[in-house]
């Protein structure tokens, strides 16, 4: 069996979870995936079963992702999300919506971005993330990222929803943290969700509940 499995990654475990569960569900031991998502995202996970799957894999990391996210006004967060220390932006005032659509707009084309200290970007052999959880910050060369679509979904203060299409590396929880920079009011992404990697939705993903042994070949995209 050779080929890729589109899953709909639930909330709560890694996309090294996935891996492993799949390795279990489908005795095939050369099992790999194309772009990690957060453990507290969702969404579309693009796997590869077999030799011949993984190695193509990483024609998918190149592709451009999009994504539905929420993020929080008026805090800001040691991980630029929900699951980190929260530190209240005191005396931050809501904006108008107008104001809001006019700082994301500022993010729209090419950008700079900061690799956040917690990430699974590797700076001398090390996972930042790994050096966070010690306590340690250290500097770290900005990236330079496309967001081609940002557009805002709902807002409902202190919280905005907003859809995002942007180039493979983008961080989203660091765009959240910008947009709340440029606001002077913080921001901490809340959930973000993977709708997209190039041009497969994941409208067309499995949930690992709807994979069983004798049903994930068929599922199977060769």
């Amino acid at each position: 069996m050779d080929g890729f499995l589109y899953i709909d990654k639930p909330a709560g475990i890694t996309s090294h979870d996935v891996i492993d569960r799949l390795r279990r569900l489908t005795g095939v031991r050369r099992i790999g995936h194309a772009g990690t998502l957060d453990p507290f995202a969702t969404g579309l996970l693009v796997v590869g079963v077999g030799r011949e799957a993984t190695k193509k894999l990483g024609g998918f990391l190149g592709q451009d992702k999009e994504y539905v996210a929420t993020m929080v006004l008026g805090g800001r967060s040691d991980t630029q999300d929900a699951t980190g220390k929260i530190t209240p932006e005191t005396g931050a005032a809501m904006p108008e919506r107008a104001a809001l659509e006019a700082a994301m707009r500022k993010f729209v084309g090419q950008i700079s971005q900061m690799p956040p200290m917690y990430s699974a970007k590797k700076v001398r052999g090390r996972k930042l993330y790994e050096l966070a959880r010690q306590g340690q910050e250290i500097a770290r060369e900005p990236v330079t990222v496309t967001i081609s679509e940002l557009e805002l979904a709902g807002y409902e203060p202190p919280k905005a929803s907003f859809r995002v299409r942007c180039s493979s590396g983008t961080y989203i929880r660091t765009l959240a943290h910008d947009i709340g920079d440029v606001l002077e009011t913080g921001a901490y992404l809340e959930s973000l969700r993977r709708t997209a990697i190039g041009g497969i939705s994941v409208e067309k993903a499995f949930k690992l509940e709807e994979l069983t042994s004798e049903s994930w070949p068929s599922r199977l995209i060769t």
